[in-house]
């Protein structure tokens, strides 16, 4: 058994969140590779190349100095940051995003979402629910457990959901439908050279002489599916394909030097995105992302003008990138934070938590892109046109997916069914539908 230790990030909260990931015999949370391919089967439905990556701003940013700049707001409202043009009429970001100004016809900003909680959380961003909803029978999952849920398959080439990031739950789905975390040295773990990859086929080729006998008087067929799914475990990691992607020093410099800059070493955080869309490549249907540091009650125009322009270049790199290989109509982003900030800067040059209203940024997808969906108030403290609800782009996500969510029910550990969102629909603006 191995446990590697993964990033410690500190927040106003004063926890210290350290992420685990235990490998034995290539196994996640008690099972193995091959136990959690049997299990999977049983969804057994269809694959389709449609993907989604979910950027988590973890400490949650301030909406009102990235992509709702208040310039008319009085100074103690506004901020020290200038909004710019982008290549679309009559939408303006931050200064810090130039690169994103560029590109902005490939995404859509909601400025006005509602329905989150004050909780430096995850969860929300990675269910649409609180944390403490349906608890009882282990709360609600993520939308990558769920894709793993009702689209994995034993002939997946790649595990369907892979995340960087800790307290990602599959809920009331159980660990079965866990994220795949490779996480540190298990990177390494998963690209294994030629001798180990030969010692892990002879242990395979070991477990079926051993099981030789109970195969030859088993009449139900359940040891030869069973060997499917070993043999299906040993060639993810045999094959080298999860542990290529996750090594962003494969790519070609003139792509590395796109996501990094001059110094390919700055930002591990744009190196995600970059892994993230090599993921996606070999099969991976959703990725979760976290990047830290956005919890600014402090300094918050500091720490924003050296986040900025990192994210600026790793995001604007990721969707070019994907639209270069076509492939962003079938890859859907997200991004966001665990709630808004306060629009009135305190005596520490800082913002603090607000849940009333936050924004999302959406890209690709096949969507309706080049827009702005929702207004806030002058201040930028209230939804004052729109407010679209946190689990209206849940809805949207797993419509992205093919997923219907006025139709689809999933039973819980109590045998109940459940929706996977409330009575929301897709976001009509994003999909082309007619507005409510």
């Amino acid at each position: 058994m191995l446990t590697i230790s993964g990033n410690r990030d500190q927040r106003c909260d004063g926890v210290s969140r350290r992420n685990f990931l235990q490998i034995g015999a290539m196994g996640i949370g008690g099972l193995t590779l091959a136990d959690l391919f049997a299990l999977e089967a049983r969804a057994g439905v269809h694959n389709s190349n449609k993907a989604i990556i979910n950027i988590f701003l973890g400490g949650g940013p301030s909406h009102t100095d990235l992509f709702d700049l208040k310039p008319n707001a009085p100074k103690e409202y506004r901020g020290e940051f200038s909004p710019i043009r982008t290549n679309v009429v009559g939408m303006h970001i931050c200064e810090h995003m130039p690169m994103l100004a560029t590109v902005a016809d490939k995404f859509a900003v909601i400025r006005s979402i509602v329905g989150t909680y004050n909780d430096h959380s995850s969860f929300h961003t990675q269910t649409g629910w609180h944390k403490n909803d349906l608890r009882a029978v282990g709360g609600h999952p993520s939308l990558g457990s769920v894709v793993t849920k009702l689209q994995g398959s034993p002939n997946d080439p790649a595990p369907p959901f892979v995340s960087f990031m800790g307290n990602v739950s599959a809920g009331y789905l159980g660990p079965t439908y866990q994220p795949y975390r490779p996480d540190g040295a298990a990177r390494s773990n998963l690209s294994l050279n030629v001798s180990s990859s030969d010692r892990l086929r002879d242990r395979s080729k070991l477990l079926k002489s051993v099981d030789k006998m109970r195969r030859d008087i088993d009449s139900s067929g359940e040891m030869d599916a069973m060997d499917q799914f070993t043999q299906r475990a040993v060639g993810v990691v045999t094959s080298g394909k999860l542990g290529e992607a996750l090594d962003y020093n494969r790519e070609k410099p003139d792509v590395l030097k796109r996501y990094l800059g001059d110094d390919r070493y700055r930002s591990s955080q744009t190196r995600n995105f970059l892994v993230a869309r090599r993921l996606i490549e070999v099969g991976v249907r959703c990725v979760s992302l976290n990047w830290g540091g956005w919890d600014t009650h402090g300094k918050n125009f500091v720490t924003l003008a050296r986040q900025l322009p990192l994210l600026d270049r790793g995001l604007s790199a990721l969707i070019q990138d994907l639209q270069d290989r076509r492939m962003l109509d079938d890859v859907m982003i997200v991004m966001w934070g665990e709630f808004g900030r306060t629009p009135k800067v305190n005596k520490n040059a800082g913002r603090d938590h607000w849940s009333r209203v936050m924004q999302a940024f959406i890209a690709g997808g096949g969507m309706e892109m080049g827009q702005v969906i929702g207004e806030t108030d002058r201040f930028g403290g209230e939804a004052a046109e729109r407010p679209v609800h946190l689990r209206e782009v849940f809805a949207t996500l797993y419509h992205h997916m093919g997923i219907d969510v006025s139709n689809v029910k999933i039973l819980d550990t109590a045998g109940r069914p459940q929706y996977l969102v409330d009575d929301r629909k897709p976001i009509a603006e994003l999909t082309g539908s007619t507005v409510a």
